[in-house]
């Protein structure tokens, strides 16, 4: 009886133990495939694409081309997939590796419409409206009203309300409010260079490019917003004859750098010259004295012809003379 009821006990736990231990083969097969042979199939690693699927033999794996094709999980059967390309409206926000593939966004200046699944423009904020958040890829321009001191005088996807300009107390005078559209404008009767007065600062101006229109029901006449003067133009004809005379005094630096390396090579030329002329004229040279030999070999041969000449005639005049010689 007792040997009947340990065999009992030791077949429940082989039970237990063997199922624990085929559950534990079955969790360490992730893939959830066998090969004919019974092994479990591998699974090729993010960056590696199925080349072969296992059957009846393993799974074979091949790395995917960087910028070209792409493996983002663990899988025994899927191949490296083809990079997306970011065409039309949108642009490149992260390249495609091989483990990741290219992410795209709408251009700047538009957003992705989730309804429609297609790039927008950016809405433009009027005047009297800035802009709370700026229009961005995933959203749009988020626009809002210009209340209290602020304003906003252009249209904009990219500007906030700005602050109203506030006049200096006992200095300026307020010459017109500040609305959501338009900033306020004070007037310094002192300075020179508000050209909306002459020196009274009760007179204005009669220019009407530098004058607002009255509008219906103002007693005052409230000057137009002076146009923005560019002084950069000026500047650059200012520097041209700056630019023209440092010019024209390397150029003629240049000139009298030439001229004086040309006059002092001409200089030693002649120097040189010089020194071997008279080199030659105190040492004379073996044709000379050879001329001067020659000279005097002549001098004397003709000194003789002329005395036998003189002999010869003297002879003569006495036989003419005496009969005998």
């Amino acid at each position: 009886m007792d040997t009947l009821v340990w065999i009992l006990i030791c077949g429940a736990l082989g039970l237990v133990f063997g199922s624990k231990l085929e559950r534990a083969v079955e969790e360490k097969c992730e893939s959830g495939s066998y090969t004919r042979s019974g092994e479990c199939c591998l699974q090729c690693p993010p960056g590696e694409g199925v080349v072969k699927e296992c059957g009846a033999t393993q799974t074979e794996c091949s790395q995917c081309l960087d910028s070209e094709t792409f493996s983002e999980s663990f899988s025994h059967t899927e191949r490296c997939q083809t990079c997306r390309e970011c065409t039309g409206l949108m642009r490149m926000q992260t390249p495609c590796t091989d483990s990741n593939d290219a992410a795209c966004v709408c251009n700047y200046g538009y957003f992705m419409n989730d309804l429609i699944g297609e790039c927008e423009p950016c809405t433009v904020c009027p005047h009297g409206q800035g802009v709370m958040f700026r229009c961005e890829h995933s959203h749009d321009t988020v626009c809002e009203e210009c209340l209290g001191d602020t304003f906003s005088d252009r249209e904009s996807s990219l500007d906030p309300c700005m602050p109203c300009t506030i006049c200096e107390e006992g200095i300026e005078t307020l010459m017109r409010n500040c609305t959501s559209y338009e900033d306020a404008y004070c007037h310094d009767p002192l300075s020179p260079t508000d050209p909306a007065f002459t020196g009274d600062s009760s007179s204005f101006v009669t220019d009407p490019n530098r004058l607002w229109s009255p509008s219906p029901g103002d007693d005052n006449t409230t000057p137009k917003p002076r146009s923005p003067h560019f002084i950069s133009k000026r500047l650059n004809e200012n520097l041209i004859p700056i630019y023209c005379s440092i010019l024209a005094a390397v150029v003629v630096g240049l000139l009298a750098y030439i001229i004086f390396k040309r006059w002092n090579s001409c200089k030693q030329n002649k120097q040189a010259a010089n020194n071997r002329a008279a080199t030659a004229n105190q040492t004379p040279s073996p044709e000379g004295e050879k001329l001067h030999s020659d000279s005097g070999i002549s001098v004397d041969s003709q000194s003789l012809q002329e005395q036998q000449a003189q002999t010869q005639t003297q002879i003569v005049v006495r036989v003419d003379g005496g009969g005998s010689v």
